[in-house]
């Protein structure tokens, strides 16, 4: 990617392991949440093993670690989920549908409460091969498309029925925050609309206090100079989702008006130039 951009620079790839690939059949809740993914990569960057660590964004912790800082967002991919296997409308009465999220079952039992789930976990063709298994897996639409992978059965879920997890698309590149050299050569697959997106949606993420275990999505898109941000969440077991949209000139400002909006069940404010407009039932 880096080489890409600057044809004369050499990089060497840096294998390492990660909680998450070690411990590849327990669930994310039990182990950590979405940081089992990204604190090895970190770690070897902040010792010097690594200069650079390119992760999902959806895995990062809505939190930096001390010493390493986010340099860059190239330009992000599908945000959407797939559903593999089985079209929704398809689905039998107490069909069981695999994935390890939480976001997507309070999303999916939201449209059908009938839905039994299952777990699921590791690398993409691990998924798809255990899709035989139950009537149904969701996998991150960008992954397929990404390591072109094409199920015959495949239906993308809206936007509107499913809200991604924040960063879903999106690649994030981590250095050290005193490398100015190495953060100036990142700039270089910087994409600002990606990154504002990113941003956004991270600070919704950040002011839940949550990652990956908590059942909440948001995604982020630019209106002309605006960005509008679209959330979830599921306050607790066995309470309806709250929904809500919110646009503004400020997107990191936007994901903390909209995370006070889900978290209090509130309509939004208005507060002038770039005012939240938030709403209820399908954002």
């Amino acid at each position: 990617m880096l080489s890409q951009k600057h044809p004369g620079l050499g990089t060497e790839a840096v294998p390492i392991r990660t909680e998450g690939d070690r411990l590849a059949t327990a669930s994310l809740a039990d182990i950590g949440g979405k940081g089992v993914f990204v604190r090895a990569l970190q770690a070897a960057v902040l010792d010097g093993r690594a200069e650079v660590a390119v992760h999902s964004a959806k895995d990062l912790p809505s939190q930096t670690p001390e010493g390493l800082c986010l340099a860059a967002v190239p330009r992000r991919g599908e945000v959407r989920d797939a559903l593999v296997g089985s079209r929704l409308a398809d689905l039998g009465e107490g069909a069981v549908v695999a994935t390890g999220s939480a976001r997507r079952r309070v999303q999916l039992a939201d449209q059908r409460p009938d839905l039994r789930f299952a777990d699921l976990r590791g690398n993409i063709d691990t998924r798809l091969a255990k899709a035989a298994d139950f009537d149904a897996v969701v996998i991150a639409l960008v992954a397929l498309e990404r390591l072109d992978r094409r199920p015959p059965v495949l239906e993308v879920l809206d936007l509107d029925l499913m809200v991604p997890q924040v960063g879903q698309g999106a690649l994030a590149v981590e250095c050290r925050a005193e490398d100015r050299d190495l953060r100036r050569l990142l700039a270089a697959i910087e994409d600002a609309g990606s990154r504002r997106c990113v941003d956004a949606e991270r600070a919704f993420l950040a002011a839940l206090g949550g990652d990956c275990t908590v059942p909440a999505g948001a995604h982020a898109r630019l209106l002309e100079d605006a960005v509008q941000l679209s959330g979830v969440l599921a306050p607790a077991v066995g309470e309806p989702l709250r929904r809500a949209t919110v646009r503004g000139d400020e997107g990191v400002q936007a994901g903390r008006e909209l995370a006070e909006i889900l978290l209090g069940g509130a309509p939004a404010r208005s507060s002038g130039r770039g005012a939240a407009a938030g709403r209820g039932g399908d954002a």
